[in-house]
Formats: C-alpha cells, sequence, structure tokens
C-alpha cells in the first residue's frame, strides 16, 4: 500500500502541491490525471524520493520514504519522463549497471535482460550506445532496468510515450500482471483512453490538489453518466 498523507511542496514563488493525500491498496493498477503543472511530476519525485518532502509524509507499504529510504527505495520501480540518461553506456552496461544497484544476482539478471529485451525488441541492441537508440528504444531500456529487481511498486511517469503500438501492448499487459500478483501499479498519462483501459481507480489532481479519487463508476456517477473520461476530466480541471 502506498499513503501519501497531506503533503506539500512549495518551490520559490509557487506552491507546487498542497496538503495532498492519497491511498493506494494492493492490487491495483492506478491512474494520475492532470493538466500540465498541475503537480503531478512533482508528487511522483516526492514519491520516489528524489524531491524532499515538505510538509506531511509518504510511506511504502510501511516504509517512509524520508526516514527509511533504502528500504522504501528497494520497492520502488521508476520510470521518469524523459529517458535520456546515462546516455555514454552502451545498453548492456547500462542494465548491469541498474542490476548492480539493487545486487540482483549473476544468473537472475542475465535471464531478466534476456527476456525483457527479446520482449521489447531490444536485445539486438545492447551493445550499442544508448545516445545512438531512438526515443522509443530509450524509454524500452529504461523499463527493462526499471523491472530488472522485480519491485512491488511500479511508479511510471507516463510510460508509454514513444512507444510502437506491440511494446505499447506488452507493457500493458505487465502491468495488469503486476496487478494480478496483488502490486501496484502508480503511473501518469495524458492517453486518457489508456486511463479507460487500464485503470481500477484514478485520481485527477489540479493546481497541486487532488480534484477527485476513485474508481471509474463512481467518477461517472458522481457527474453525469453519459460523460466520457474526458470529458470528465476538462470539467474537473477547467480552472486550471
Amino acid at each position: 500500500m502506498i499513503e501519501i498523507n497531506r503533503i506539500t511542496k512549495t518551490f520559490p514563488g509557487k506552491t507546487a502541491v498542497k496538503d495532498l493525500s492519497l491511498t493506494i491498496p494492493d492490487g491495483k493498477i492506478f491512474g494520475f490525471l492532470g493538466p500540465n503543472g498541475a503537480g503531478k511530476s512533482t508528487t511522483i519525485k516526492m514519491m520516489t524520493g528524489i524531491l524532499p518532502i515538505d510538509e506531511g509524509s509518504i510511506t511504502m507499504n510501511g516504509k517512509d520514504i524520508s526516514k527509511e529510504v533504502l528500504a522504501a527505495k528497494q520497492m520502488i520501480g521508476y520510470v521518469p519522463d524523459r529517458s535520456d540518461i546515462f546516455l555514454r553506456l552502451k545498453g548492456i552496461e547500462y542494465l548491469n549497471f541498474i542490476a548492480d544497484v539493487y545486487d540482483v544476482p549473476q544468473e537472475v539478471r542475465e535471464t531478466k535482460i534476456s527476456e525483457l529485451t527479446k520482449q521489447f525488441g531490444i536485445y539486438e541492441a545492447l551493445d550499442d550506445h544508448i545516445q545512438t537508440y531512438s526515443h522509443g528504444m530509450k524509454q524500452k531500456i529504461v523499463v527493462s532496468g526499471v523491472l530488472l529487481h522485480d519491485p512491488d511498486i511500479w511508479i511510471l511517469d507516463e510510460p508509454l510515450t514513444g512507444l510502437d503500438p506491440k511494446s505499447s501492448y506488452m507493457l500493458k499487459e505487465m502491468m495488469r500482471d503486476h496487478a494480478a500478483k496483488g502490486k501496484i501499479v502508480f503511473f501518469s498519462t495524458h492517453v486518457l483512453e489508456v486511463v479507460e483501459q487500464l485503470c481500477d481507480e484514478v485520481a485527477i489532481i489540479n493546481q497541486g490538489h487532488v480534484q477527485f479519487q476513485g474508481n471509474m463508476k463512481e467518477m461517472k456517477q458522481q457527474f453525469q453518466e453519459d460523460q466520457n473520461l474526458e470529458q470528465l476530466f476538462l470539467e474537473l480541471t477547467q480552472n486550471g
């Protein structure tokens, strides 16, 4: 379970997230929606320990991200919204580096690297430098690295951006399988139809505040039964 308790993050001249609370239960695919500048990425960076929390707390399966940093981060697999990292490394060097960070045994990593990169169609490019990869290939190598240590909690910031249809379908199936094992997938997206296809629960954030949290049925019942998610999203964020 992820418990976000009244977190606030302020930057000079702006409060990006204000008194935000969310509870994400196990076994769920949880969609995090909001317009640009709503506070999505700031929230995710606090959840992953990249940004310090000014007020409030976040726990990952009972581990406080601010106090039990390593224990909490061991549970997380994080895909950032930008995949242009470690560009001077070869694909295989990057994956072995990530495996080293998470103490993935040699035999396990070799099997996982082979399986994941073949699934994503980048196995043949592992000896190439990441800077030569297309945007979609960079996204695939980052996702492969995240899955190497089999984390309980996936936190994915726009994970489908740049993926070809086959890889996008594959990742969505992986997300479903992960949730079916009683684990958590938390992801932000602008692709509203993906939310309707995938999500068990949704939160909509605007101007640093949660406007709604619940499942799709509850959201549609709260408003108009004949509205689609895009109409609801526009209504909830019309003041953004």
